[in-house]
């Protein structure tokens, strides 16, 4: 009888330790393919897909940074239009605007079809068919029309919004041959021309008119 109750509890310890052994197998497996296909245990038992949570972040940042892009060059774009709206002269530079308000200032003419800019090395000649009249002291810029009615505008700029005005006349001799002026003369008048310049503050003018004279400069170098 002891025998027989010696046997009996050997086989169920055998029984025990064989079904904890599977049961440790199959929770290995699980965890094998649970780590294999990206899934991890929480602390409450619940099972997350690692994976996923990942590549749904990789999208949002994605997302995130074609969202910044996206506002970054709306910015941008709305920049430049409202610039170009509050301010027509934007897309013109600085010395076109300055030939066309001297012109439209001070030009004889402003019914012109053509605004000539022609730009004069301080020492030139103030009558170019002249070499030995008076010369000029700074570098200076000559508007004109294309015709002889339009006028002549000679000036050099100052930086502050104001200008030098050097009196030149378009024809030196009034037409009249030069043999028959008095050369000393002339020459006393262009002395006092470059002597004593005009100080002229340039008015900003109307934009719109400013842009049509513009749009007819022919800048000579």
């Amino acid at each position: 009888m002891k025998n027989v109750m010696l046997i009996f509890g050997i086989s169920i310890a055998l029984f025990i330790l064989a079904s904890c052994s599977s049961n440790s197998n199959e929770e290995g497996k699980a965890d094998s393919i649970d780590k294999s296909a990206g899934i991890e245990s929480t602390d409450d038992g619940s099972k997350e897909d690692t994976n996923l949570a990942t590549s749904e972040v990789e999208e949002l940042d994605a997302d995130k940074d074609d969202s910044t892009v996206n506002v970054s060059s709306e910015k941008d774009t709305t920049n430049t239009s409202s610039e170009t709206t509050t301010n027509p002269l934007a897309q013109y530079s600085s010395e076109q605007i300055e030939y066309a308000r001297v012109w439209l200032l001070l030009g004889p003419n402003p019914a012109i079809d053509e605004l000539h800019v022609q730009h004069i090395q301080a020492g030139s000649p103030l009558d170019p068919e002249d070499d030995t009249s008076v010369t000029y002291p700074e570098d200076v810029i000559q508007l004109r029309g294309s015709r002889l009615v339009d006028g002549m505008v000679t000036y050099s700029g100052n930086g502050d919004g104001t200008i030098n005005v050097y009196n030149v006349p378009i024809s030196w001799y009034g037409g009249f041959p030069s043999e028959d002026i008095d050369k000393e003369k002339v020459r006393e008048d262009m002395k006092n021309i470059i002597e004593h310049p005009e100080l002229v503050y340039v008015d900003p003018g109307d934009d719109a008119k400013i842009i049509e004279l513009i749009e007819m400069l022919n800048v000579h170098n």
